[in-house]
């Protein structure tokens, strides 16, 4: 017998709720779709994840060691023992939103465990593109942690109905390191709240948006732009922000965290948006691509399905300051139309994505075998 989605008594997982980056963006947009549902989470802090604060939120016992709201790296160890404890039993749907544990809940043989999945957490299966696992103080121990984890990784996949994944580059990872095959359906972006700037508004500088942390390739595009000598302005905050400081040139502003609205100005006003990592989607060049601007990316990952050489920007190929260096030498920002690129920014709005994966969702529950 076939269940509608409407009849299910549903429940949405995410790994951690202390901040609104883009994994919470899609987790917000789900409960939009499915209101009635609760979120189970490891930890939350409602002071800084406060659109989450007017839902109901169940949390693991780490929510009560004040040490894990704060410091991630000792949080993540704990997660799998997290995510094993939550009772799942009255519940005929779960949909996991994870890039690391939360898709490893246990669940009754007929309920459907449907996984959104941002990636494979890369710091565990590609340590070369983010080395965060094996590199810092007490490496060895954090290697065998990894180890331990890693192998978890790959049991809790297995504990998955359906995979989605948020990119073709995600989806070809799930299927090397899972062995699952998988649907994309590209994540969310506010397309709406941005805006094309007047062309007299645009201005002379380039600009950089990312957490300052290493695997974002931080370092490359200051060490580019010292060479440049061309203004580049940097938002975000981050563990490597002083050392990148003492290498930037006085060409290089560092803006820090700023409000929304700030933001949006900046993105707006920039002559381009330089993206320099490897990402499993990247939803920062589409926010500048929605408000008009151009992006210079890196030719790998999320942003290879996301720009359009030639149309809403351009690609440099080799993770090396002379190749960005190269490419930005050879970049007009006058050749690019804001109109079309903000057009195309919009086939990864918010409306397609819950349009989309509304539909992916009823396709698995009339196609299921309760």
């Amino acid at each position: 017998m076939k269940q509608s989605v409407e009849k299910l008594n549903i429940a949405l997982v995410h790994e951690w709720l202390t901040n609104v980056a883009g994994s919470e963006k899609v987790l917000l947009a789900m409960k939009e779709i499915y209101a009635n549902a609760p979120i189970f989470t490891s930890v939350f802090d409602p002071k800084k994840a406060k659109p989450f604060a007017k839902f109901e939120v169940r949390t693991s016992l780490l929510n009560k060691i004040p040490l894990m709201k704060s410091r991630r790296e000792f949080l993540v160890p704990f997660t799998p023992f997290a995510f094993e404890q939550f009772d799942f039993s009255k519940y005929n749907l779960v949909i996991s939103n994870t890039s690391m544990a939360a898709k490893g809940v246990i669940t009754k043989p007929d309920t459907i465990h449907i996984t959104y999945c941002n990636t494979p957490p890369r710091y565990l299966w590609e340590p070369n593109v983010d080395p965060r696992a094996r590199k810092g103080r007490f490496s060895f121990l954090r290697e065998k942690v990894a180890h331990e984890m890693r192998l978890w990784d790959r049991v809790a996949s297995d504990r998955v109905d359906y995979f989605i994944a948020n990119s073709q580059y995600v989806a070809r990872r799930i299927k090397k390191y899972y062995k699952r095959g998988s649907v994309v359906v590209y994540p969310p972006v506010d397309i709406e709240s941005f805006k094309i700037a007047p062309k007299e508004d645009v201005k002379d500088y380039y600009l950089f948006v990312s957490r300052l942390v290493n695997y974002k390739k931080c370092d490359l595009v200051i060490e580019a732009f010292n060479d440049l000598g061309l203004p580049l302005k940097v938002i975000g905050i981050g563990h490597d922000k002083a050392m990148l400081q003492k290498m930037a040139k006085n060409n290089v502003e560092f803006l820090g965290y700023l409000s929304d609205e700030d933001m949006k100005k900046y993105y707006s006003e920039a002559k381009a948006f330089i993206f320099p990592a490897e990402e499993d989607f990247g939803i920062v060049p589409v926010e500048a691509m929605a408000s008009g601007r151009p992006v210079i990316a890196y030719r790998k990952g999320g942003a290879a399905e996301t720009v359009v050489e030639g149309v809403t920007g351009t690609f440099f190929d080799e993770h090396t300051p002379q190749c960005l260096i190269d490419t930005v030498k050879n970049f007009d920002a006058n050749v690019y139309d804001s109109v079309k690129i903000r057009e195309h920014s919009t086939k990864f709005s918010k409306d397609r994505f819950k349009k989309e994966f509304v539909g992916v969702i009823e396709k698995i529950i009339r196609e299921h075998k309760f």
